[in-house]
């Protein structure tokens, strides 16, 4: 490694930087001293990231040519080393599985699943050349926890995890650390992108759902929390430090009190017990 490759500032790739998670985390690692590359899907979204002073990007996780054309400029610009990949960008598309049209779970799949593998594998072969990485998931409760009119992004997420947990292994001894934050309810814009993917694709009024989905509606549109021990971000970016920052991250990192829960829950219930939790836990959210 030459002079100026050790003395530059370890860089990272972040997706899902307009909002929420994605923007805390830009923020803080900068301030950490960090060279931070972050990126988000719509055009006016980068440049409010760059006004605000951020190295920003244009990155479409649902289309590979965005993919590629971002990559290929980080790199330009790093000289070819990147020290670490948050893959944070996702949405969530609510409704009852019989509702989910195939082209709808494409969709979330080709956002929260397929483009996160492709940027990865993009990656990765960059990382082994130097011979170190840290590539950090953001699943979620859900990542390991069903929960009823969530299925296309449990699905998603499931498959985050299951892909993940091969890819550990399978980096064992290369010097990428690979690992998983799984949050609970965290305060971000989340809900208000769901609520707009659920209208865009849900059929409500003929639905054999149509009452739930009234409740869903007002909670989705509603003000404040969405669910009770919401978090703020602070929460997650603790976790992605030590996952980025330690010489030892761990494999796994639960975020919130129902992430705690669920995970102590799901090694003591049996599946019928779990489930009788979970649609307890679900109906009282939707009383809320």
């Amino acid at each position: 490694m030459d002079e100026t490759m050790a003395s530059a500032p370890p860089s990272i790739l972040i997706t899902g930087c307009s909002s929420g998670i994605g923007h805390a985390a830009a923020q803080t690692l900068v301030q950490r001293g960090w060279r931070v590359f972050a990126t988000a899907r719509r055009e006016h979204q980068v440049v409010r990231l760059q006004e605000e002073g951020f190295d920003a990007l244009l990155l479409d996780l649902a289309c590979s040519d965005s993919i590629g054309a971002a990559v290929d400029e980080i790199l330009r610009r790093t000289g070819g080393r990147l020290d670490a990949l948050f893959n944070n960008g996702a949405y969530g598309q609510p409704g009852a599985v019989e509702d989910l049209s195939r082209a709808v779970l494409r969709e979330q799949l080709e956002t929260n699943l397929l483009g996160t593998h492709e940027l990865t594998t993009r990656i990765i072969p960059v990382m082994r050349d130097q011979g170190s990485g840290r590539i950090v998931q953001n699943s979620s409760v859900l990542g390991f926890s069903a929960l009823p009119y969530r299925g296309a992004y449990v699905c998603s997420k499931f498959a985050l995890e299951g892909l993940t947990d091969t890819l550990r292994q399978e980096l064992y001894g290369t010097g990428i650390h690979v690992s998983l934050l799984q949050p609970g309810p965290i305060a971000s814009r989340f809900r208000e992108n769901a609520y707009r993917a659920f209208r865009d694709n849900i059929k409500a009024a003929t639905s054999h759902h149509a009452v739930t989905y009234c409740a869903l509606e007002a909670r989705l549109a509603g003000e404040g929390p969405s669910a009770p021990f919401t978090l703020e971000a602070d929460a997650v970016i603790r976790k992605l430090i030590h996952a980025l920052e330690s010489r030892r991250p761990k494999a796994r990192y639960h975020i919130t009190v129902p992430t705690h829960l669920f995970a102590a829950l799901k090694r003591i219930l049996s599946t019928r017990g779990m489930d009788r939790v979970l649609l307890r836990a679900t109906r009282g959210e939707r009383e809320t």
